[in-house]
């Protein structure tokens, strides 16, 4: 498995097609980590500060129907992925919880896919 985290305004945009961040277009990928704790730990450093819900998107990797290659250097921990991210590849979104100067947990997000 692996996460990619999305802001919940961008994930529900268009639930009918699969989903292609702008990183996609301006880097040619898009961003996951390959566990939990690399997911959190993403969130910690790029996300804090950014307002409205976050989702983690787990994804089956092996059902992901774009390439997946890992970053170099990265001991595997950054898988990127090239192309969208099909929804049917999606075993569970988990809410992104965040506490103000605390630590970021996922908690289980009541709408799938």
């Amino acid at each position: 498995m692996i996460f990619h985290i999305v802001p919940l305004t961008d994930w529900i945009a268009a639930p009918e097609r699969a989903y292609a961040p702008s990183s996609l277009a301006s880097e040619g990928f898009t961003h996951c980590s390959a566990d939990r704790a690399t997911a959190l730990a993403v969130v910690e450093a790029h996300y804090r500060g950014t307002p409205g819900t976050l989702l983690a998107v787990e994804l089956d990797e092996s059902a992901l129907t774009a390439e997946v290659r890992r970053a170099e250097g990265s001991d595997g921990r950054y898988p990127h992925v090239y192309g969208p991210l099909n929804r049917d590849a999606v075993v569970r979104v988990w809410e992104v919880v965040r506490t103000p100067g605390g630590p970021v947990d996922l908690t289980p997000w009541p709408v799938a896919g």
